[in-house]
Order: C-alpha cells, then structure tokens, then sequence
C-alpha cells in the first residue's frame, strides 16, 4: 500500500470530499467554506496539492475520489503506531485502553480482528 501522509487540514478536506463525492469543484468550495471557515482560494490549493498527491482528480469541473478513506486511514493509523509506539501494535493497544475495560462485545471483536490477521 502507497503511503498517503496527510496534514490535519488535508485530512478534514478529504473528509469532505469523502462524503461528498463525486462534486462539482463550485460546491466543494461552499462545502470548505461551511465546514473548515475556508476561503475558496484555500480550497483550491489544497485541491491541487491532493490532485498531486494522487489522492483526488478535478477533471470537467468534478471532484472525485482516487483513493479510498479506508487506505489512507490505515495508512495513517501506521505511521501513527510508528511514530509513537516503534511500531508495537500491543503497546498502542496498552496505551490506547489506559486504565479503561473493555465491554464483552469489544473484546470478542478484538479477538476475531486478531484470528482474522493472524500469520500461518
């Protein structure tokens, strides 16, 4: 999988291409405008930054998704265990529940994640 790092302000804009798309380029102006308080200037930029990175295409005036949430998302959450825990899934996991308990539901979803992706 590419990795697709984003900034805060690139991930909430694809959020609102996410949910919107495919869009005229007019209407994801008003979308940012109404959203994230940008101007259109602002959305056109990051438009074009993204259409760089591949992300999205603006072709005819239309706004679409090239790459799905879910591969970004997945990416991101990566780089993020990476980042913060040297890559220790179980260490994020620790971390992430704290002191908390997990429901019987929560934890039978959790084991079923894990046979799911489990090697051999």
């Amino acid at each position: 999988m590419e990795h697709h790092q984003l900034c805060d302000s690139e991930y909430r804009f694809m959020e609102v291409v996410w949910d919107n798309a495919p869009l005229p380029s007019g209407r994801l102006v008003e979308l940012c405008a109404q959203k994230l308080g940008w101007k259109k200037s602002t959305t056109y930029t990051v438009l074009k930054k993204l259409c760089g990175k591949g992300l999205v295409s603006n072709e005819n005036a239309t706004v679409s998704v090239l790459v799905p949430r879910q591969e970004v998302t997945a990416a991101e959450s990566a780089a993020f265990v990476d980042r913060t825990f040297g890559g220790s899934l179980p260490g994020f996991v620790a971390a992430f529940l704290g002191g908390r308990k997990l429901s019987a539901k929560e934890a039978e979803e959790l084991k079923r994640l894990i046979d799911a992706h489990k090697e051999g």
